[in-house]
């Protein structure tokens, strides 16, 4: 892969946290940590860089091994820790950007993967304002559908997005009503304006299958 300064960059070696979900950039997340080896990744992260990759798993359990997981997850930092008297752990942790693996190591003592950065367009469209602007009427006008329906909350309106439209769009991206397979599909996507047209896409699918169910009842 290329750096920014068009330089090639070795891919790095990575702790990794496959999950049954998605980590979008800047998004949020807790995590119960409690297997021992994941107990151990977390500790060497706070002990050291405390990054770590997060990627779905496409079949298979968080617990125990033997799952099969995706190419594309998150490099995932953590905010804060919290050890429990057991030797639990509760930890936050934000996502940062989109990595790829490119190729897994052993999981002892824990699943490890060298990896790089996602690559995307080296000279991408500039976001359409207007676009993004869709993006958030569509996202909070399926939410609202949702709370209707008693499904979801609708998004508060005091919600402010980040003036960066990449950040915004990750922002949106994490507040979506998406399966797994939907929100893996916006992390591979290409590019802030191709995320975003997918975005819009799959809420008004939603937002079609709501109002006919809406319709019936």
């Amino acid at each position: 892969m290329k750096g920014p300064g068009n330089e090639l960059m070795e891919p790095r070696r990575l702790g990794m946290f496959p999950l049954s979900t998605v980590l979008f950039p800047h998004a949020v997340m807790s995590l119960h940590v409690f297997e021992p080896r994941y107990r151990a990744l977390t500790a060497d992260c706070l002990a050291g860089d405390a990054r770590f990759g997060i990627v779905l798993i496409s079949r298979g359990s968080e617990v125990g091994g033997s799952d099969q997981r995706v190419a594309v997850g998150t490099q995932a930092v953590i905010l804060q820790s919290a050890t429990l008297a057991d030797g639990r752990s509760l930890i936050m942790v934000r996502g940062e950007a989109p990595m790829r693996v490119v190729d897994w190591l052993d999981d002892d003592p824990y699943p490890q993967a060298l990896v790089e950065d996602l690559a995307v367009e080296a000279e991408p469209d500039p976001v359409d304002d207007a676009m993004l602007q869709k993006a958030i009427v569509t996202v909070r006008r399926t939410r609202g559908l949702l709370s209707e329906a008693g499904t979801n909350a609708a998004l508060s309106p005091d919600i402010e997005y980040d003036e960066d439209p990449d950040v915004a769009c990750w922002q949106l991206c994490a507040q979506a009503p998406l399966n797994l397979m939907d929100a893996q599909e916006l992390l591979c996507a290409d590019g802030t304006m191709a995320r975003l047209k997918h975005l819009i896409a799959l809420a008004e699918a939603v937002e079609q299958d709501l109002l006919r169910m809406l319709a019936l009842s």
